[in-house]
């Protein structure tokens, strides 16, 4: 498959299930193999980035078999994984690179970690300066980015840092390193990054503590050496996968779709809190605890947005969806302000310029700054190609825009999409979108 051609469409309706939480998935297989016993998983994404995490671990001697639609975890403790005698190969996967590094710190064990053309521009040296505060040897050719080769310390020293950005990677790995640490490990953010690894470290056994400072800040602090216990864990449906469809329906004609199961945890919701603010009909109802994380259901249906400026402070919440809020930005009347967004040049492309030299393509007013993108809101003239850069949320996103663009939108490279929705086609079609396969 070539490319996807996208074209104007209405009255996008049905129920759709989105697939499990891409964050989740992967801290599930990483904290599952550091368990003593077998974990079960219940709703893992099975998309290329999860596989890549779950490959990497099968490297590092972990036993994980699917029988009857469940995934089985055969744990080796936080002390466990087995010195590969080939590359852990990462794929395209960001989370299970950065987050692997932290795992294999109490292991002793010498590792060489790559991923593809991507992932191999994306930078390691925020993950791999607290690393080698607590032990770590680090080679790498490339700045700092992979290939990179860690060697993992006989003792892992516990420490007390303060990162300059709210990351949940960076926290994950820090965390999932000092697991091996004789002592307290504390980490500071400027503000609650998602809480996915502490929810799921206490569940498993772990003593950890966390809360926000009268500053706003955010604090974690977990003692080091315990027995983590094997669990049955159940992922919830993605709400960033989720946030595709919510936007489609928004600015679809005439459209209203339902979403179940969806994970509403606070430190992801931002983009649903964004919409609501621009004026979307969104009715979040039917909230349950799972396993720890709260679900809800979803209903969307299309509406009359207003450009607002986004807090900065809502970053966080909701750092993978700026692409597609800025395809609902798009269909606003006035302007959007996003700010303090510059953490999006890092990630698998550099979003804020490739969404704003897309929508310029397609005939919406940008203006692109280092740390800003504003949007002026217009008819969408659409008639263009959009090379996805094997970034998948570029890929849906220009997609989505398309069904209300005046001329069709060819994404081209739309494969990229596996990574973390592999049914994202099928289920668009279902509702009603007018997408073809070339």
């Amino acid at each position: 498959m070539k490319h996807i051609i996208s074209k104007k469409s209405f009255r996008l309706a049905g129920i759709a299930k989105v697939p499990g939480d891409k964050s989740i998935s992967h801290r599930a297989l990483i904290l599952s193999s550091m368990c003593i016993g077998r974990s079960k998983i219940k709703g893992l994404l099975e998309s290329e980035d999860v596989f890549a995490t779950m490959n990497a671990l099968k490297t590092l001697g972990v036993k994980i078999e699917k029988l009857n639609g469940y995934w089985f975890v055969n744990g080796v403790g936080i002390f466990g994984f087995k010195e590969p005698t080939e590359y852990l190969d990462l794929g395209n996967s960001g989370t299970g690179a950065r987050l692997m590094l932290g795992a294999i710190m109490g292991s002793s064990i010498l590792a060489n970690l790559k991923g593809d053309k991507s992932l191999s521009k994306r930078p390691m040296g925020r993950i791999l300066t607290p690393l080698k505060m607590m032990g770590a040897k680090i080679i790498s050719s490339n700045n700092e980015k992979l290939p990179i080769t860690i060697k993992a310390p006989k003792e892992v020293f516990p420490i007390n840092y303060s990162s300059k950005i709210s990351s949940a990677q960076i926290k994950s790995s820090i965390l999932l390193s000092g697991l091996a640490a004789s002592g307290r490990t504390i980490f500071k953010e400027p503000n609650e990054s998602r809480n996915h690894t502490e929810k799921m470290l206490s569940s498993l056994g772990a003593n950890i503590q966390s809360k926000t400072l009268e500053d706003g800040s955010y604090k974690v602090e977990l003692d080091g050496n315990p027995v983590l216990r094997s669990s049955n864990i159940n992922v919830p449906c993605d709400p960033s996968s989720a946030a595709f469809l919510v936007v489609a329906a928004v600015i679809c004609p005439e459209s209203k779709i339902e979403l179940k199961n969806i994970m509403i945890n606070k430190g992801r919701n931002g983009l649903f809190e964004t919409l609501k603010e621009m004026g979307a009909k969104i009715n979040i109802f039917n909230k349950k605890n799972n396993g720890g994380e709260e679900t809800a259901s979803i209903i969307a249906e299309y509406s009359q947005l207003k450009g607002i400026a986004v807090p900065s402070k809502r970053v966080p919440s909701m750092i993978d969806e700026y692409p597609i809020l800025s395809i609902a930005a798009s269909c606003a009347e006035g302007k959007t302000v996003m700010d303090g967004i510059s953490e999006l040049r890092v990630k698998e492309s550099d979003r804020i310029k490739i969404v704003s030299n897309g929508l310029i393509k397609a005939g919406v007013k940008t203006i692109e700054k280092a740390e800003s993108l504003t949007i002026y809101g217009s008819k969408v003239v659409g008639g263009c190609s959009i090379d996805s850069e094997l970034d998948h949320r570029i890929a849906m996103s220009f997609l989505i825009l398309g069904l209300i663009s005046k001329e069709p939108i060819k994404v081209l490279r739309p494969s990229t999409i596996e990574t973390s929705f592999p049914n994202f086609y099928k289920i668009m079609i279902e509702l009603g979108a007018n997408f073809t396969k070339a």
